[in-house]
């Protein structure tokens, strides 16, 4: 784990994006807004947030929302992601910081590297930078269907 501030963290940009993205969330629900942004090995970010669904279930994360989209466009291939979250109707980020739920972390190691940072900010303007390896370090993959 490495730390920074935002200004300067190597993926400002990055993490920016992800902060951008939190203005689609749909968090009737929860209330709890997050915002992704994944960097392909193109240089092209990728950005989701979360969708909430009355039935529950049926919503998605803003890392899985940023990743498929990515992968339904045919890239297979990514750098690093910036996560970010805040409560509803505030404007600056929450205090903590916003990790992967175990099931992004999940999706996240079937499209990429072990060793890709994962970046994580909050409200203090303080960046937190995981590889996915440290937020998931027993994956399940591919390779563990031979």
């Amino acid at each position: 784990m490495q730390k920074w501030t935002r200004q300067n963290c190597p993926q400002k940009a990055l993490v920016d994006a992800a902060e951008d993205a939190l203005e689609y969330a749909y968090s009737p629900y929860s209330h709890f807004q997050v915002g992704a942004a994944l960097l392909d090995d193109h240089g092209v970010i990728w950005s989701g947030c979360n969708i909430e669904n009355a039935a529950f279930s049926p919503g998605t994360c803003a890392e899985r929302t940023a990743l498929y989209k990515a992968v339904s466009e045919g890239v297979r291939s990514f750098q690093a992601i910036a996560i970010v979250g805040r409560q509803e109707g505030e404007q600056t980020l929450t205090a903590s910081f916003t990790t992967p739920c175990g099931v992004c972390r999940q999706v996240l190691s079937e499209f990429c590297a072990k060793k890709m940072p994962v970046y994580v900010a909050n409200g203090a303007d303080d960046v937190v930078e995981y590889t996915l390896n440290e937020l998931l370090p027993h994956s399940f993959g591919p390779e563990d269907l031979s």
